[in-house]
């Protein structure tokens, strides 16, 4: 009979121990071990196995040798189009052949609806297949029929196991796989449950083997923990090509589909869906939402430009500085870094004599939109001065620009390309670092540079 022992794996990074223990020696991370049960006649490379057996048959299941780098064949298969342009520019222009794209998301973001009207859309130019593992097949069928989706050529099979996935996507050929969800599928030959360490990893590892060999696109749906990063090993991110997280606004209308990782494109690019009682539809110019202000602006509100993967995003950026009724105010930060926030009061005090000590200070990006660059230090800033003299900001003014510890206003990147669309949406005035300043401003936008903190004060 198989014997079964138990092993103690580390979800951050795979490492294994004899017993448990409070810290991983590997990667440093606390309360990451848990127990795995494995039999000890279980080859370690079980996923591989699985996925070895399912492609015996097929032509390039053997190893490819060695061979010079001058003599790989350098032509670019065409990309295949999602039939979301927002959907593309996350994945760097289309669905790659072979390519592996892992989506996370909350709960109820929207990651099963995106990818049904992907395969839907698909199915009507190509051999798409469809494999969940959490609903049935009805459940999937009533999704569709409520969102009118073309379904008469989408191929569906309800599966948790990985052997039978390879081997039913080895049969069925498909342009493209999707695996709803990584975390309930299982690999013969490994002991534990579905959604463990071994498993995920695994289970992940022939997928991404079976796609290589194909040339079958795999999509992978994946679950989030609590604090929003993806569950299960980081071995999981690493094996994949693309790693992308649909994110929900608080407000729930819209989605953000954001990219973290991609071998095929560029990183951090970004896609924004409205949801509606149709599913999913993508949003052409998000910065139009995103700057739906009243006409009567009030104190410490202000437009700023980011840069987000390839294009400029223009968003709201407000600030509210009040009197503070404790001994200890309050510094609260919604969409930009709360770290950033408290350097920037810092240098204001220090350069500019702007003493906020004893006021609450309150950040909100409008929309739910997460800013991680530093071009909105003077945007923030300026809301930050606004809002305490109570003073107003014209609503047709635009700002950027990184603030170092020396009170300086740093350039940023695309410095041009954000005042161009700036003008294309109407304003009238760019706030900017002096480094980015055009030597010709586009027509009907004034561009004021900016060098020092203490600037700011005489704009206002």
């Amino acid at each position: 009979m198989t014997k079964i022992k138990s092993v103690y794996v580390c979800s951050a990074c795979g490492a294994r121990y004899p017993r448990w223990q409070g810290q991983c020696r590997e990667c440093g991370e606390w309360n990451t071990i848990s127990e795995v049960a494995v039999s000890e006649n279980s080859a370690p490379n079980a996923g591989a196995k699985a996925a070895a057996r399912a492609l015996s048959g097929f032509a390039g299941a053997g190893g490819s040798g060695v061979t010079d780098l001058s003599l790989i064949d350098l032509e670019v298969k065409k990309r295949i189009s999602s039939g979301f342009s927002e959907f593309d520019r996350v994945l760097g222009g289309g669905i790659v052949a072979g390519s592996v794209v892992l989506i996370g998301g909350n709960p109820g973001a929207g990651k099963s609806t995106l990818l049904l009207q992907t395969v839907c859309r698909l199915s009507e130019s190509r051999k798409v297949l469809y494999v969940t593992g959490e609903e049935s097949l009805q459940q999937v069928a009533l999704r569709a029929a409520r969102l009118k989706l073309p379904t008469a050529r989408v191929r569906i099979a309800a599966e948790t196991s990985i052997d039978n996935i390879c081997t039913l996507a080895g049969s069925e050929q498909p342009a493209v796989l999707v695996v709803d969800s990584i975390q309930v599928m299982h690999v013969q030959g490994i002991e534990s449950a579905p959604g463990s360490v071994s498993q995920v990893r695994e289970g992940a590892a022939a997928l991404t083997q079976f796609a290589k060999r194909t040339g079958i696109a795999v999509f992978m749906v994946g679950h989030v923990t609590k604090d929003g990063t993806l569950a299960g090993p980081k071995i999981l991110e690493h094996c994949v090509d693309c790693s992308v997280i649909l994110e929900a606004a608080n407000d729930m209308r819209f989605r953000t589909l954001r990219c973290q990782k991609n071998r095929f494109g560029a990183v951090n690019e970004v896609g924004v869906f409205a949801m509606t009682d149709t599913g999913l539809k993508e949003v052409k110019n998000p910065s139009a939402i995103f700057l739906n202000r009243q006409q009567e602006v009030a104190p410490g509100s202000l437009a700023m430009v980011v840069w987000e993967g390839t294009r400029p995003l223009l968003v709201e950026l407000q600030a509210l500085v009040d009197s503070s009724a404790f001994g200890n105010p309050r510094r609260l930060s919604l969409g930009t870094d709360q770290n950033r926030l408290s350097m920037l009061l810092s240098v204001l005090h220090r350069h500019a004599n702007f003493n906020l000590g004893d006021q609450d200070v309150f950040i909100n990006v409008v929309g739910g939109v997460k800013v991680e660059e530093t071009s909105s230090d003077v945007p923030l800033c300026l809301a930050l001065i606004s809002s305490y003299y109570s003073k107003a900001v014209d609503r047709r003014t635009i700002a950027f620009g990184e603030i170092g510890l020396t009170g300086e206003i740093r350039p940023v990147p695309s410095g041009q390309e954000r005042i161009y669309e700036a003008a294309k949406q109407g304003f009238n005035r760019a706030i900017v670092p002096y480094d980015n300043a055009p030597r010709h401003s586009p027509e009907g936008i004034e561009v004021i540079p900016v060098r020092r903190v203490t600037e700011l004060f005489d704009l206002i």
